[in-house]
């Protein structure tokens, strides 16, 4: 199994968008990239911690390669939203790759440039490519959030 760990804006919609793909084996929402030491919602919601809402995906690559991740990453935000995903606003739901491996960043660099190069997104693309730090896992009430309340979605789609 590997690890893979997104910053897509709010958490919720985009951990039910990985739950759904053949090859993921868990899913757990938290923060990651900031300096805080196991922060809560409360403190990363302040925008002061440093820390974005992320997904961390666990993953059998003879399932499911990084690709196909990277893919259902692109098409859940739009990544042309400096430290916004709709009505959310802060560098807590910035657009993130937190590579676990030099493969996972080149593989994560050559799949925005891909991206970039389809023309989709008429802004420029402002998703960071940056390593994999502590992964904070957040709040029980939190994971799998809208799987608890019989929801699908409440991501913004692209």
């Amino acid at each position: 199994m590997e690890s893979a760990t997104f910053g897509a804006g709010c958490f919720w919609g985009v951990e039910a968008a990985f739950r759904q793909i053949k090859g993921v084996t868990g899913t757990a929402v938290g923060y990651e990239g900031g300096a805080k030491t196991e922060p809560t919602y409360k403190e990363v919601c302040t925008d002061t911690t440093g820390h974005a809402e992320v997904v961390q995906v666990t993953y059998d690559p003879a399932i499911v390669p990084y690709e196909a991740l990277l893919r259902v990453f692109w098409e859940n935000h739009d990544p042309t939203t400096l430290n916004r995903q709709g009505p959310d606003v802060g560098s807590q739901y910035r657009s993130a790759i937190f590579y676990h491996s030099p493969e996972q960043a080149d593989r994560a660099r050559a799949s925005l440039e891909q991206v970039r190069q389809t023309g989709k997104f008429k802004r420029p693309i402002v998703t960071e490519i940056v390593p994999g730090q502590t992964f904070w896992p957040a709040e029980d009430y939190h994971q799998q959030y809208l799987e608890k309340r019989g929801l699908s979605t409440c991501h913004i789609s692209t």
